[in-house]
Formats: C-alpha cells, sequence, structure tokens
C-alpha cells in the first residue's frame, strides 16, 4: 500500500473506523424489495454512471479530533501530520510520498521538500473527496 493511501485511508475513516472494541461497525441491513407483482410493470433499470461518486469526508474536522489531547502541529507540518496518522515519518518514508505525488527537489528532507509534500498531500486528499480548508491548500 501507498504511503498517500494510508494518509487518505486513516483520514477518511468516517463511519468506517474501528470501534471501542476493536471491531470495524457493520453497516445497517438493508431492506430486500419485494418482487413486482404480475399486474405491476417492473421498473425500468436505473442508469449506470460511468464513474461512481467520491465520497466526501472533512479532512480538518476528522484530523482535529484525532489530535485532542496531543501536541502536534498537523496542520503544516508532514512529520507531525504522518505521526498523528500512526504513520512512520522517517525520511524513507517521505521521501516515497515525494515520488508517488510527484516532487521533481532532492529528496534530502529539507524544509522545502516538507512544505511541499504536506501541500501536495492536502492537495490529493481534496481530490479524493476530502473537505481540505483553503489555507492548507496554498
Amino acid at each position: 500500500m501507498s504511503i498517500f493511501s494510508k494518509i487518505m485511508d486513516a483520514i477518511s475513516w468516517k463511519g468506517t473506523r474501528p470501534t471501542q472494541t476493536g471491531q470495524t461497525p457493520k453497516p445497517a441491513p438493508t431492506a430486500t424489495p419485494a418482487a413486482p407483482s404480475p399486474s405491476t410493470p417492473a421498473p425500468a433499470p436505473a442508469p449506470t454512471a460511468t464513474a461512481a461518486p467520491v465520497s466526501q469526508f472533512d479532512v480538518e474536522a476528522n484530523l482535529a479530533e484525532m489530535a485532542q489531547g496531543k501536541d502536534l502541529n498537523w496542520r503544516s507540518s508532514i512529520v507531525d501530520l504522518m505521526k498523528l496518522l500512526g504513520i512512520d515519518s522517517s525520511l524513507a518514508n517521505r521521501k516515497e510520498l515525494a515520488q508517488e505525488l510527484g516532487y521533481t527537489g532532492a529528496l534530502d528532507g529539507s524544509a522545502e521538500m516538507n512544505i511541499w509534500l504536506h501541500k501536495a498531500t492536502m492537495r490529493k486528499l481534496a481530490q479524493n473527496g476530502g473537505k481540505v480548508p483553503a489555507a492548507m491548500l496554498d
């Protein structure tokens, strides 16, 4: 699994996060529609979409909830963001993330690289259904 996929999974947990007992909640059962009677015409099939809609999740709200009681600067630091999510924030992992996201500068862990990584991560989250504040995208 890519580093970005781990980040995405950790932030977009809303509704699927494990419960206190460590079990993932099961979806609510859905009613099975009754078969149409011979006198009732069958409903027309629903049109198919070309792409599945992206589910929305509030990046800032989810992260703020996860960060309660922790002293991490996740709003601007890629290292602290990764720590908050329980992802190894080592230089090797940040280099891998930089390559995934298309960073073209030196993979040296510099402030420039880390700032770019945080902003690129937030932009990618927004592209994948995340509601990200504009301040985190600039």
